[in-house]
């Protein structure tokens, strides 16, 4: 045993595993083995040092507390050793003082100093094995996040514990996020987010789209039909430019936040109403919102941004409607239609609208039409002729301004897709909301602070 580990194992005192483990480490011959057995001996060092630290803080001298039924001074009932099963260090344990009351209150035995150190009577997991579960599971599923703990930390935790722990801190995301709504409803601002100033006075993007996903037809069962509902997804996103290897201008997302909710469009609406002052919009250099020709989600920016925010409609949404009217008013001839779409869109693009939508109600008018085209051509010239005015391409790459609601379309597929739509996922829509707030808690740099509180916390 070299000198450092002699004087580390006096320290300890605790001879025969200690030796143990400084023999696996002077017996490693691979870089591997010598990592993982000096890793072994840190975990135990670390679970020494931290139970004789507990030790010497229960040992102080401390007033006795006071019942909190009949008042009476507590009495002391001694010592007793108190354990938690799972820390990220290992198993971990300290002696502390009981009370109880003299007079026979039906308290129980009282530990102050778990109290202080945010423990719960029955609790067997710390919560920094708690915030890691849900941390995994916001980016795995319930049962791969159980082995990735084991594989990483050798704790055991089995799936149910994970997903009974996603279900409280969920709920606990959706509490704060509905009292944060009330009180905005009834006219209170919100704390605006710090956001560096740098920052702040960026260019911002903002826009909505929805997603599908199957849920289970009787709330948990699994039996049954798949039904599928949509999930409405809002974007809030600071953009930079920059110029790349090859000397083209690229534009960056540098800051984003993200609201979601299985629901109504009004209550989509709340949220990116309640998000946009939180991210102080107003301050941005100037902002736009992007998305496709959905009427919900123009609902949602001529009720919330009309006036403050610049209107686009997706361009490649737009060029993507008119390829079809193309194809219909000139079915048979493929090469015709090809022809005539690569200058609509080049016409699209330099904001000569007009000018499209021009040839396209001329030709609607063509006696020689078949009806069904005709039909295809008229809903398109209803299409241009609402959104004319949110097809300023043009002036928009002038100003740097992006013309496609790219940002919003990949948020549904990372934030929504990747997580929810796995092979045979369906889901309860009580198990999906508490999973999702986990996920938009993460994204939007909030996840850390549903686990800062001492708040009574679930057993396990």
């Amino acid at each position: 045993m070299s000198p450092l580990l002699d004087v580390i194992g006096q320290q300890v005192g605790a001879e025969s595993k200690f030796a143990d483990l400084s023999s696996r480490l002077h017996q490693a011959r691979s870089l591997k083995q010598l990592i993982c057995a000096a890793l072994g001996l840190g975990l135990f060092v670390a679970v020494v040092v931290v139970e004789q630290i507990l030790t010497a803080r229960a040992q102080e001298p401390e007033d006795a507390p006071v019942c909190p039924i009949c008042e009476a001074r507590l009495v002391s009932k001694g010592f007793s050793d108190r354990r938690i099963i799972n820390t990220i260090i290992g198993v971990v344990g300290w002696c502390r003082r009981l009370w109880r009351c003299p007079r026979g209150c039906k308290i129980g035995q009282i530990a102050p100093f778990d109290k202080e150190l945010g423990i719960e009577p029955n609790q067997r997991t710390c919560d920094g094995i708690k915030e890691l579960a849900c941390l995994l599971a916001v980016f795995v599923p319930y049962g791969t996040a159980s082995l990735l703990m084991k594989s990483l930390l050798g704790v055991e935790v089995c799936p149910t514990s994970v997903w009974n722990w996603v279900q409280f801190y969920g709920d606990r995301a959706i509490v704060r996020l509905e009292k944060e709504l009330q009180s905005f409803s009834e006219g209170e601002l919100p704390s605006a987010n710090e956001i560096d100033d740098i920052i702040l006075r960026l260019k911002m993007g903002t826009g909505g789209d929805g997603v599908l996903l199957p849920f289970r037809p009787n709330g948990g069962a699994p039996e049954g039909k798949s039904e599928w509902h949509e999930v409405k997804i809002g974007i809030f996103a600071r953009l930079m430019e920059r110029i790349n290897k090859k000397g083209r201008k690229v534009r960056l997302i540098v800051r984003k936040r993200v609201v979601a909710v299985l629901g109504s469009v009004d209550d989509l609406k709340a949220r990116m109403e309640l998000t946009a002052v939180k991210e102080r919009m107003e301050e941005a250099e100037d902002v736009v919102w992007l998305s496709d020709g959905a009427p919900w989600l123009w609902r949602i920016f001529e009720e919330v941004f009309a006036g403050r925010v610049r209107g686009v409609l997706d361009f490649y949404h737009a060029v993507q409607y008119i390829w079809k009217g193309a194809k219909e008013c000139l079915q048979g001839r493929t090469e015709d239609a090809k022809e005539w779409f690569v200058k609509a869109r080049r016409n699209i693009r330099l904001g000569e609208v007009k000018r499209v939508l021009a040839e396209i109600k001329e030709a609607a008018e063509s006696e020689y039409l078949p009806e069904s085209a005709r039909q295809t051509l008229e809903n398109l010239i209803v299409y241009l002729d609402t959104h004319s005015e949110h097809m300023c391409y043009d002036k928009l790459r002038a100003l740097g301004l992006p013309i496609g609601s790219g940002m919003v379309e990949s948020t549904c597929k990372w934030l929504i897709q990747q997580r929810f739509k796995g092979v045979g996922m369906r889901w309860s829509e009580e198990g999906f909301n508490k999973l999702l707030h986990l996920r938009l808690a993460w994204v939007n740099g909030e996840f850390n602070g549903l686990f800062a509180s001492h708040s009574p916390s679930p057993n396990g």
